[in-house]
């Protein structure tokens, strides 16, 4: 069989359904209003664009690695211990986003039942706390008994995602064309209408938007498998961006349509693709049927994601973990070869997130939009470890070879490698301070801002102790 049978169009197909969703026009738009728009095409041509044929490249020159980044710093590095920090970033950003997925099923759950948000909106912050640790901790459970069949349901309704995204898309788009349709946003012809004001409020905004364009790693292992790499995958990749800034530009311009720029509900970021499904279901006369059947396949492909995300980034941590960094105790499996303590771990720092709100959150909507950007403030960081690779691959070109190369010049290599390096850093930083009014919440601000500083620090920190950890233990066996 002919492994070099994928053409740049499937490429692009296979990349936009691993990155894009309908959660990254929901998010931004609720963030940034109609002018986000603007920001999308800025994104896109000045980060998503390189950062794709970056992938490329490296994916191309290490097309034998199975650690994905971890394997590509290793090798571009000659250091495993850069590697271990890689592979230790990879998983425990996953951390705050397993947080997240229990309250996004009960949110999936709630419309499906009432039609509605008010269920999570009536529950006091302590219950909804209490509630997504008992889903989170059933579901650590289970993935440590395998849930393939999950997962492969979860497939399928990742697909069904993506056709409900279009059709979102298509559906608003030819709403004010059929019946009785008023627009939301007032001067959506108007240019100006479009341009952002690039103050401090805006830049904290930024991370979400890199946040949403993040994961074009997992394209890596598909650029051999087309038929001419040089000139396939960039092409499928230009493909892909294009897809991406279409769905994200008619994306946003429905969201305008339906909910007002200037006047963004506040549970937006929780209900705002479940309300936009049933504005449109009435409008055409479906009643809540469309957001009937977005509520089952969200929540059917969230509990997937929830299964997938603990046990995935888990094992390839610690699947070839080296004894020098990671202790014996964090390694050890039971005699079906469940990590046990890694599970053990991920249930403790998970738990605690999902806890935290109790703390200084008053209601649901501002727990969702805290978690939303303290992922958009966690998540990215593992980006970060593709362009350090992509730098050290061009410092050291003349030892790697690659049948695709992003730019052919090392030193302009390097100049694109260290700007998106930047950027994320840049973007991760400001996305830090947040997004509510410190006027009408100065509690919620201040737990919102130090939760945004400690959270990255402190898992940083857990993955700089282990080797500490790895290194006594290895000293007391030889003692004994």
């Amino acid at each position: 069989m002919n492994d070099k049978q994928l053409r740049w169009f499937s490429v692009a197909f296979i990349a936009f359904n691993m990155v894009w969703g309908m959660g990254n026009v929901v998010n931004n738009y609720a963030q940034q209003g109609i002018s986000v728009v603007t920001s999308w095409i800025l994104i896109l041509v000045l980060y998503f664009v390189p950062y794709a044929l970056i992938v490329g490249q490296l994916g191309s020159a290490f097309k034998d690695s199975d650690g994905g980044v971890s394997s590509w710093v290793e090798k571009t590095s000659h250091s495993k211990r850069l590697a271990y920090y890689a592979a230790w970033t990879y998983w425990v950003v996953h951390i705050p986003y397993l947080a997240q997925k229990p309250q996004a099923i009960m949110i999936a759950l709630g419309w499906a039942i009432k039609g509605d948000g008010t269920m999570l909106a009536g529950m006091s912050v302590g219950m909804i706390s209490l509630a997504s640790l008992v889903i989170f901790l059933a579901f650590l459970y289970l993935s440590t008994k395998g849930l393939s069949v999950l997962k492969f349901i979860g497939g399928i309704a990742g697909t069904a995602m993506f056709v409900m995204s279009l059709l979102f898309i298509l559906l608003a788009a030819t709403a004010p064309f059929i019946g009785d349709f008023t627009v939301a946003t007032p001067e959506m012809t108007n240019v100006k209408t479009y341009i952002p004001t690039f103050d401090l409020g805006y830049f904290t905004t930024v991370s979400m938007l890199v946040f949403a364009v993040g994961g074009a790693e997992k394209i890596s292992p598909y650029v051999n498998q087309t038929k001419n790499p040089a000139k396939e995958f960039p092409k499928g990749m230009i493909l892909l961006a294009a897809m991406v800034g279409i769905c994200a530009v008619l994306g946003s311009v429905a969201m305008g349509m339906l909910f007002t720029s200037s006047a963004i509900p506040e549970d937006l970021m929780a209900n705002g693709a479940y309300a936009a499904f049933q504005i449109l279901g009435n409008h055409y006369h479906l009643g809540n049927a469309l957001m009937f059947i977005y509520a089952l396949t969200n929540g059917v492909g969230q509990i997937a994601a929830l299964a997938f995300s603990i046990d995935a980034p888990l094992k390839i941590l610690l699947n070839d973990a080296d004894s020098q960094f990671v202790p014996a105790w964090l390694r050890k499996r039971t005699k079906k070869g469940t990590l046990k303590n890694g599970y053990l771990l991920t249930g403790i720092l998970v738990s605690i997130i999902i806890m935290l709100p109790m703390i200084g959150i008053g209601d649901f909507n501002h727990i969702v939009s805290w978690l939303t950007n303290l992922n958009s403030v966690v998540m990215p960081m593992r980006y970060m470890w593709v362009f350090l690779a992509y730098m050290l691959l061009n410092k050291a070109y003349k030892e790697f070879n690659s049948e695709y190369k992003f730019v052919k010049n090392p030193k302009v290599g390097f100049i694109f490698g260290a700007w998106c390096f930047a950027f994320t850093a840049f973007a991760c930083i400001l996305g830090m301070i947040p997004k509510i009014d410190y006027a009408v919440d100065p509690q919620g601000w201040i737990f919102q801002l130090g939760t945004n500083i400690v959270t990255p620090l402190v898992l940083i920190a857990l993955g700089m102790l282990l080797p500490f950890i790895a290194r006594r233990g290895k000293n007391k066996e030889l003692a004994e």
